[in-house]
């Protein structure tokens, strides 16, 4: 019996020792990562006048005096990131006989430089920057009163414009451009200010410096080369429009309000330019 538990020992002891030779440990391990991906966004816009119908050569032809021709420029975001949007038309000038409604010739009889085209119905949500005399056009410079999202469109700046009373025999013939250029520029991190006007106005010059002389330029700046102070649109008269004074912000507009609708370098739409030519 002593004998039997002796080799019992010796083998339950070898069995240890070949059990703790041959054994390995197995950690529990775990790996992940985390990768932050960035797109770029773009600042992206179409420049639309769904009810302007020219004739079949892309222009207006035959107008007489007091026509009111349908055009009604708008903008729609069709990028991926907020923009604060723009539009300067420019209102071809001539020096010209006119009259009143009654058929009176007006200024004494006298020819004088007038704007061919009023702006009719001017919205409100609209804001005009400043305007400018350039060469024989009116320029005006508006900026919208909100900031738009990536697919709104813009209500129309205006819905027509009317073709000034002119005295025949002066402009026969000739042919009139109204062109319209429409910019945008990102909104975050662009414009300082309380309201959107005024943060529209600040972004319009980092707009301005970035464009100077790239495809965006812009057609024309204030006097001082800044903004000036931004203020909404007045609601215009039905009266024919004359020149305003260089670097003013006096509004064309005709007509009633329209209710319709509702440092990283900064990313930038060119300037598009629509122009409807009127013969």
């Amino acid at each position: 019996m002593k004998r039997k538990k002796i080799a019992a020992f010796v083998v339950a002891g070898a069995l240890c020792a070949a059990l703790a030779a041959g054994s390995t440990v197995a950690y529990l391990t775990d790996k992940e990562d985390l990768t932050n991906q960035f797109t770029v966004g773009k600042v992206d816009i179409e420049g639309e006048e769904p009810n302007y119908t020219p004739d079949p050569d892309g222009k207006t032809n035959d107008i007489v005096p007091t026509e009111e021709i349908a055009k009604d420029p708008q903008i729609e975001n069709v990028g991926k990131n907020d923009a604060y949007v723009y539009m300067d038309v420019s209102i071809p000038i001539a020096k010209v006989i006119t009259t009143d409604a009654d058929g009176n010739r007006q200024n004494g009889g006298v020819a004088k430089d007038t704007e061919l085209f009023t702006m009719n119905n001017v919205s409100k949500k609209w804001t005009l920057m400043y305007s400018r005399r350039v060469d024989n056009n009116m320029v005006y410079v508006y900026s919208y009163n909100e900031i738009l999202a990536p697919g709104k469109t813009t209500d129309p700046l205006f819905t027509s414009v009317t073709f000034a009373n002119v005295v025949e025999g002066q402009i026969d013939e000739d042919q009139f451009d109204v062109p319209v250029n429409f910019y945008a520029i990102q909104a975050l991190n662009t414009g300082d200010g309380t309201s959107v006007p005024e943060q529209a106005a600040d972004a319009w010059q980092k707009y301005v410096n970035q464009n100077d002389g790239q495809a965006g330029d812009i057609v024309v700046q204030s006097d001082e080369g800044m903004t000036e102070e931004a203020g909404p649109a007045d609601e215009g008269t039905t009266e024919e429009a004359e020149p305003a004074e260089e670097g003013t912000t006096e509004d064309p507009s005709a007509g009633e309000e329209t209710d319709a609708g509702n440092e990283a370098e900064p990313e930038v739409d060119e300037g598009i330019e629509d122009e409807a030519g009127l013969a």
